[in-house]
């Protein structure tokens, strides 16, 4: 795979990258679910978002139109475990989806910034959970989430850096990961498998 040789070049990414099988991204149609999906996710363990992500979806006994979204009651929605303010937020993706439209073939023409410029119009949608939605539902191969913690706290150890310093520490993460493109997406993968598996020493 193209991306292992060009990230094996950045000998400490290179650890990472032995101790794993390769990684592989897929891409998702409904691409408002996944974005629900993100809003859900946000500051929560991936067990737990995954729980909750289930709810929703039995909800409907399967993938729920943006309509029906937004025509399911407001405390059905808060009692799969979604706080107030998420479940506004759900219901502003089925909202875009409907009047200003979220279809695949769609954002597939734009590129990274302008998906997440088209997409953060919708109040509860921020950089990072677009740069999610880059990665996991549109299989985007060059995206780096700087503001992720796991990223953060995974190139700290790798790299030995000091976050001290918020904007020496950001120009730092940002070097760094220069080198990865056009695949950072994966590099990201991997600083995530590692942060959750087996450290190198």
């Amino acid at each position: 795979m193209d991306y292992l040789l060009h990230l094996s070049k950045d000998k400490k990414l290179k650890k990472l990258i032995d101790l794993h099988s390769p990684m592989k991204l897929t891409r998702r149609k409904n691409v408002y679910i996944h974005l629900c999906g993100s809003i859900m996710s946000q500051q929560l363990s991936t067990k737990v978002a995954d729980i909750i992500h289930k709810r929703f979806l039995n909800i409907y006994d399967g993938n729920p139109t943006p309509q029906q979204i937004l025509d399911t009651p407001f405390d059905t929605l808060r009692a799969i475990g979604l706080s107030n303010a998420k479940t506004n937020y759900v219901r502003n993706v089925a909202r875009f989806a409907i009047e200003k439209g979220m279809e695949y073939h769609h954002l597939n023409k734009m590129n990274n910034d302008e998906v997440i410029e088209y997409l953060t119009q919708i109040k509860g949608v921020g950089r990072w959970t677009t740069e999610m939605l880059l990665m996991f539902t549109l299989g985007r191969e060059d995206v780096f989430a700087a503001d992720d913690l796991g990223i953060q706290n995974a190139m700290i150890k790798l790299y030995k850096l000091d976050n001290s310093e918020k904007k020496k520490f950001r120009e730092d993460l940002l070097r760094i990961s220069k080198k990865w493109s056009p695949y950072r997406t994966y590099a990201c993968m991997h600083l995530w498998h590692w942060k959750d598996n087996i450290p190198v020493k």
